[in-house]
């Protein structure tokens, strides 16, 4: 779409105002694509205003405007602000799309093709067909969306418990807002999510890294931590860690907590991809056999639908929870209704299940392909074998600049991730995060790691 719109911006720069665009027919002969690309493409050009489309008569470029004026000066708003500043870099990095072209081995979402875009379809008309779908719902959230989300955790869950919230990074925010108080610290994995630590530096908090290894979080180290630090919460991904992919040990599950009991702290679970589960399902949460409180879980389903599906749940207990429950009220009031009646129709439906097969054994496929190309192209490196999730979490040659490397590569036209940056403090080594699936196919996946196999290489 994007290089038709290209083309189509010189050509305007060429045409008076009220002048005809070739019709769509021609364009799509012309460029050889899709009648939906170029409708995509005319559709963006005239968002833009630079051209007005007339039905039944086609696409005209539009009146010029007139020559910009001065730039306003908004100088004076450095001095308003201060030194404090929000540092997003990690965020827009998980966002940003890989260039035309660019194989993406990076990205948190399933590629289009494993999206339940039907099912999606299907279930957003459903709930737009229900009479109260545009009113103010619960501010806990919907009832039977409470529900099935405390089914889902299991245990002594129940849905009153629940609070409905509008995806994982907004509930994170949120929980965050709501436990530690600005300057606090905050125990996180090391390696660990970037958006988790995006949001702490934004909220004037202080990550202070606990290492893992291939069985979860390093309990001695984080009884460590917390005796060190003073830290009153403890951030974790228990179920396939993003980047390397690992599942807390089950002898490890019940010493963290008792670790995190002792010091009188929380544990925040962030269970976001426990429908990627490949070869297993990962163990309950930690909130299943939380009786004290102890966990505030996270529970994410935008992973395993669509990265528009932003909705997500709280699962707290006692005074923590009506601290979490105010801050979203005050922050955000409550998640849109229709996604949230969507969600329910969709994992109420018939053909959830059926979905979740299919993104396991795509995925499998997708993985194992994926290490196939990479025993190939580059038998030296080390890489991790997850049982779930979307990420390999590859070991690079000591002295490599993973950060240049994962520049190079973008050139070469492959899109991944150094690890750099999800070390909280100083990276134990250098470290690639490769995605296997955000890729269009096994194919793409294949190509992508013999271009970085290149790149490696020189």
């Amino acid at each position: 779409m994007a290089v038709v719109a290209d083309a189509l911006r010189a050509e305007l720069r060429r045409l008076g105002p009220g002048e005809r665009l070739p019709s769509s027919r021609a364009l799509v002969e012309r460029h050889r694509v899709s009648p939906v690309t170029v409708s995509r493409a005319l559709g963006l050009l005239a968002a833009e205003g630079l051209i007005v489309t007339r039905p039944g008569s086609g696409a005209f470029a539009a009146d010029r405007p007139a020559a910009a004026a001065e730039p306003a000066d908004l100088g004076w708003q450095a001095v308003a602000l201060g030194d404090r500043s929000v540092d997003s870099g990690g965020v827009s990095w998980l966002l940003t799309p890989a260039p035309e072209g660019a194989v993406a081995l990076s990205g948190g979402y399933l590629a289009p093709a494993l999206q339940p875009a039907r099912a999606l379809a299907a279930a957003a008309a459903r709930a737009a067909r229900r009479p109260d779908a545009w009113e103010v719902p619960h501010t806990s959230g919907i009832p039977g969306l409470r529900a099935w989300f405390a089914r889902t955790v299991g245990g002594a869950v129940s849905p009153g418990e629940v609070l409905v919230t509008g995806g994982g990074q907004q509930s994170l925010a949120t929980v965050l807002r709501a436990l530690l108080p600005p300057g606090a610290p905050l125990l996180v994995e090391s390696p660990t999510y970037l958006g988790v630590l995006s949001i702490a530096r934004a909220s004037g908090l202080h990550p202070v890294p606990v290492p893992v290894d291939a069985d979860g979080v390093r309990p001695g180290l984080l009884a460590e931590a917390f005796a060190m630090s003073g830290a009153r919460a403890f951030y974790c991904q228990p179920a396939f860690h993003n980047p390397t992919g690992a599942v807390l040990a089950a002898d490890r599950r019940a010493t963290v907590l008792d670790v995190a009991r002792a010091a009188g702290a929380f544990v925040i679970e962030d269970d976001f991809a426990r429908h990627l589960g490949i070869t297993a399902s990962p163990p309950p949460p930690l909130a299943a056999g939380d009786a004290e409180g102890r966990v505030v879980h996270i529970a994410s389903l935008t992973k395993a639908t669509a990265p528009g599906l932003r909705v997500a749940a709280v699962i707290a207990r006692g005074p923590v929870a009506e601290r979490i429950r105010a801050a979203q009220l005050v922050g955000e009031f409550f998640p849109a209704r229709p996604l949230q009646e969507t969600l329910l129709e969709l994992v109420s439906s018939p053909g959830w299940p059926r979905h979740l097969r299919s993104v396991r054994t795509a995925l499998r496929a997708r993985r194992d392909a994926t290490l196939a190309a990479l025993a190939r192209e580059l038998p030296d490196l080390r890489v991790n074998r997850p049982s779930g999730g979307l990420h390999l979490w590859v070991r690079l040659p000591d002295g490599t600049d993973d950060a240049a490397l994962a520049e190079a590569a973008l050139r070469a036209g492959v899109l991944v991730s150094a690890g750099r940056p999800f070390f909280p403090a100083e990276a134990s080594a250098p470290h690639l995060r490769i995605s296997y699936g955000t890729a269009a196919s096994e194919a793409e996946l294949v190509e992508g790691v013999r271009r970085l196999a290149g790149v490696l290489r020189s």
